[in-house]
């Protein structure tokens, strides 16, 4: 009988241990990001597993109209970022855990190819009909804000291809087939072959960032915990080091 006890002491011991944060099974956390948010975003995965017991960070990026249509349609998440306001507004009250919160703002530039090869100066320059000017399209968040921008300046510009996220507009700067798009300072950054041309602050729209936990997922304490995360130091200092502006 004491043998037969030790047997089971054990084997519960075991499984106990394979349950533990260290043991190995991990939760998954599935969070939709703005495709803005994807090198931020990545560079959060350990230092969130570190904060909150070791859980497993799994992104879906793309742009945020995407993301909403995805979850419309039955699509599967804990979290969710979009780039812009009306967007977040779109998801049903029943699905979120919570209030969205603002956890970080953008600003726009002009992308251009490396070294300016365009001279371009300003968003005036974009009606030149030498320049091949892309742009994100209208139900794009960047595309959005892309236009308030330009209808601020007063300029009217044709583009030659509209894309259904900004980092599709900064490959096509990058790849030399376009010459000039407007995107957010923190794309330019990581793009890659591409500058930035500053958009003044009189022509200039600043994004907001908000973020809400989801009822559609596994692990909503998780999405929920990640949302927390977003707006802590930890979460802020990393924005920051990608060239995102804190929330007001």
């Amino acid at each position: 009988m004491r043998r037969l006890t030790a047997v089971i002491a054990a084997a519960a011991f075991v499984l106990a241990a394979g349950c533990s944060n260290g043991g190995g099974a991990r939760r998954q956390v599935t969070v939709f990001a703005a495709a803005s948010l994807s090198d931020a975003f990545k560079a959060m995965t350990k230092p969130f597993a570190d904060a909150h017991d070791h859980d497993s960070l799994t992104f879906n990026f793309a742009g945020s109209q995407q993301l909403v249509a995805q979850l419309q349609q039955g699509a599967k998440a804990d979290a969710l970022a979009t780039a812009d306001q009306p967007t977040m507004a779109s998801v049903s009250v029943k699905d979120r855990s919570d209030i969205p919160a603002v956890f970080a703002r953008n600003r726009l530039v002009i992308a251009v190819g490396r070294g300016n090869p365009k001279h371009v100066q300003g968003l005036a320059d974009l009606t030149r009909p030498d320049l091949k000017v892309v742009l994100a399209a209208p139900v794009v968040p960047a595309g959005k804000y892309a236009r308030q921008a330009l209808a601020k300046a007063g300029v009217n510009v044709s583009p030659v291809s509209l894309e259904d996220n900004v980092e599709a507009v900064v490959t096509k700067v990058g790849l030399g087939e376009a010459d000039a798009g407007i995107v957010y300072v923190t794309d330019a950054k990581a793009g890659r072959n591409v500058d930035a041309v500053q958009i003044p602050d009189v022509d200039n729209v600043v994004a907001a960032y908000p973020a809400v936990g989801l009822r559609l997922g596994s692990q909503r304490a998780g999405g929920e915990q990640f949302v927390d995360f977003l707006r802590s130091p930890s979460g802020q200092a990393i924005l920051r080091r990608f060239g995102f502006l804190p929330p007001k």
